[in-house]
């Protein structure tokens, strides 16, 4: 077969935004129900509607809820914390979850379909999420956040009725949990006396400094005696987790990494008195070292692990950049890992000998795995469209040094595509891209996106700067006071050490990221003269303005993130990109949601407007109806192409793109 020979980044690619934005749907939430497994799928060519699906014991695979009042398709999905996340459960195949649509809670027993889909609770201005099914009480533990009031919204633990009493009358709802600006992961114990659950306040995040709490339960399903397990500044608590015994399961990062604890004494011995595990309560490491078991609770649902057996927990982790899965014994910690080819992401869940979780792999995309009696399989993949495996150009882990001496991070993919070399002497474009967050990280799996790039010719950098996570609680901590800078200037050093080993042509350097990346991203332009182009998604261009219009969630997040609570300190104005439009030359292009509730698209506009006044090349693509992140398959067809136009005209590729963007003074 012959190669052609073309400048890169004209390159022509099978991978194109129809091929994989429209057989591909977003996977997330995998849960096991005995023989059963369901996971919810976002479908793009339906808007990103949320789609609850299940996998029976003998293979069939169907969506599984009916029409609510039956005229319209559920949407699974909840808006807690804007960033949702856990929007289900099922227990014995009775389903609860919430419908994005109306944000109403509603429960489906697979046994008795004729019965269809019923309200648990009323049409209000509540939000609900991280639901637990305690069916010894008929109740739903659930996050609450309440919208009715003014001001910021209250959330709390509440118990929903399985009997849709609550769907007439919201004084059904009975309160568990409150006092604090947060609560979430609910969990209650096998025998149904304890329920644990996660708090923490303002100032911080989850993943700066919570709480973890355990109270016994009343008949009713109250709390009565409380015991606060883990509260120390600093220290953040995830996924607490009953074992099958009644011992308490967490995660925390006491040791400076995610590490997994036990906690003993919970069970109740006949003949005394019911509060008797107060006082005895003991907690002890279980597997310390330099492994992550779990992550930033972004999203309502962390499942990092599971219960296997009596004596196994069934766990994924990170470490050195490399994620695993395997188990861990409950009484010892030692850890064995499963050879299974993929790399977990999360959602793991386990019943009966069955492991199912959601991974991904250097040549395969995130796809639900099953492990069965030594066995992997894959369950669900999430695009039938496959990459071919000589277009796939895999991660290559980078550590550089900094400007300042220290270390940081990513993943770097050269142009692959064998039906084409570039002509004798000519380096590739470079496509810098920053993560969001930014307490975050990117991961080494089969990104399209990034294929997309490396089979035109482009070579792309995914940075995890000082502040990702994965790498321990001093790296992360690391950026606090210093966002703006030191994510930008080891963006920046990434960029000019690939320049420096002769990869990358220094003259076609981009640098994009989404969110607080593209708040990063739009710092570099501003910079440094190392990048000739950039492009933001729903970026932060103003600290100011989205420190005064930011949901509860993040309200105190910045001010962690820049090191001063006092908006007038010259710290906000000197970080914020909308204020440094003067010193941005290079060609920048915004892309935006017109419905984004995180960053609203008043930020975009104004970054647009500042630009196009002042004669700097920019253009603007505002997405009617989409929030933080594309869901529509035509919206992320789209900004695929207009990206591949803007860098196109700017760098003058003349690539071939079924696209004309509009640059703004070009």
């Amino acid at each position: 077969m012959s190669v052609t020979v073309a400048p890169h980044g004209i390159w022509k690619s099978p991978i194109t935004g129809d091929s994989f934005t429209a057989r591909s749907v977003t996977l997330s939430q995998v849960r096991v129900d005995g023989p059963d497994t369901y996971w919810v799928e976002g479908h793009p060519l339906e808007g990103g509607r949320g789609t609850l699906l299940r996998r029976r014991g003998t293979g069939e695979t169907g969506e599984v809820l009916p029409l609510i009042d039956g005229v319209r398709l559920p949407d699974v999905g909840t808006r807690v914390h804007e960033y949702g996340g856990k929007a289900y459960a099922v227990h014995h195949g009775v389903i609860v979850f919430s419908d994005r649509t109306d944000g109403r809670v509603y429960a489906y027993d697979t046994s008795d379909p004729r019965r269809g889909v019923r309200p648990l609770t009323t049409l209000s201005k509540v939000r609900y999420g991280d639901f637990w099914i305690a069916d010894v009480r008929d109740l739903v533990y659930a996050v609450a956040e309440d919208h009715s009031g003014p001001g910021e919204p209250v959330n709390s633990i509440v118990a929903i009725p399985l009997d849709g009493s609550a769907a007439r009358d919201d004084s059904a709802i009975i309160p568990v949990f409150g006092g604090t600006d947060f609560a979430q992961a609910p969990v209650v114990s096998p025998d149904g006396t304890k329920l644990a659950w996660i708090s923490w306040n303002h100032p911080n995040m989850p993943w700066t400094s919570s709480q973890l709490r355990v109270a016994s339960l009343t008949f009713e399903g109250r709390i009565d005696r409380e015991v606060v397990l883990v509260d120390q500044p600093g220290v953040c608590v995830y996924e607490p987790r009953w074992t099958l015994d009644g011992d308490l399961i967490h995660v925390d990062d006491s040791s400076s990494w995610a590490n997994l604890y036990r906690t003993q004494g919970f069970v109740w011995n006949e003949g005394e008195d019911p509060n008797a595990w107060t006082t005895r309560l003991r907690t002890r490491s279980l597997h310390p070292g330099r492994r992550a078991f779990s992550h930033p609770h972004w999203q309502l649902g962390l499942h990092s692990y599971d219960n296997y057996d009596n004596d196994l927990l069934v766990c994924s982790w990170v470490e050195d950049q490399e994620w695993h899965i395997g188990t861990v014994r409950v009484d010892n910690g030692m850890a064995e890992e499963w050879a299974t080819g993929w790399w977990p992401i999360g959602n793991v869940a386990a019943a009966d000998g069955r492991v199912v979780f959601l991974a991904d792999s250097a040549t395969h995309t995130p796809a639900i795995i099953e492990v069965s009696r030594g066995k992997t399989k894959v369950l669900r993949p999430s695009s039938e469209a496959e990459v071919p495996a000589a277009l796939i150009s895999t991660a290559q882990m980078l550590t550089w040094k900094t400007s300042d001496g220290e270390e940081s991070h990513g993943l770097y993919y050269a142009p692959v595509n064998p039906d084409f070399r570039a002509p004798d002497g000519e380096l590739p474009p470079l496509i810098v891209n920053v993560h969001g967050g930014p307490t975050s990280a990117s991961r080494p799996g089969l990104s399209v996106p990034f294929q997309y790039w490396t089979s035109r010719g482009f070579a792309v950098l995914d940075v995890n700067f000082r502040g990702s996570t994965s790498f321990g609680r001093a790296y992360r901590q690391k950026l606090n006071g210093q966002w703006g800078v030191m994510d930008v200037q080891d963006c920046v050093d990434g960029a000019q050490y690939l320049i420096d080993l002769g990869y990358v042509d220094p003259k076609r350097i981009a640098i994009r990221g989404s969110s607080s990346g593209g708040f990063t991203a739009l710092n570099a332009l501003a910079s440094s003269d190392v990048f000739t182009a950039g492009a933001s998604f729903y970026g932060i261009a103003d600290l100011v303005k989205l420190a005064q219009s930011s949901h509860k969630f993040e309200s105190h997040y910045d001010k962690f993130l820049i090191g001063s609570d006092d908006l007038s300190d010259p710290v906000w104005a000197e970080r914020s990109p909308i204020n440094k439009v003067d010193q941005i030359h290079a060609p920048l292009l915004l892309l935006q949601g017109t419905e984004d509730k995180v960053v609203p698209p008043s930020q975009a506009e104004s970054m647009f407007k500042a630009l196009r006044d002042s004669g700097r090349p920019v253009a603007l693509r505002l997405y009617s109806g989409e929030g933080h992140g594309f869901r529509s398959a035509a919206h992320i067809k789209d900004s695929w192409e207009s990206e591949l136009s803007f860098y196109s005209q700017v760098w003058k590729l003349n690539a071939k793109v079924p696209v004309n963007l509009e640059i703004e003074n070009l």
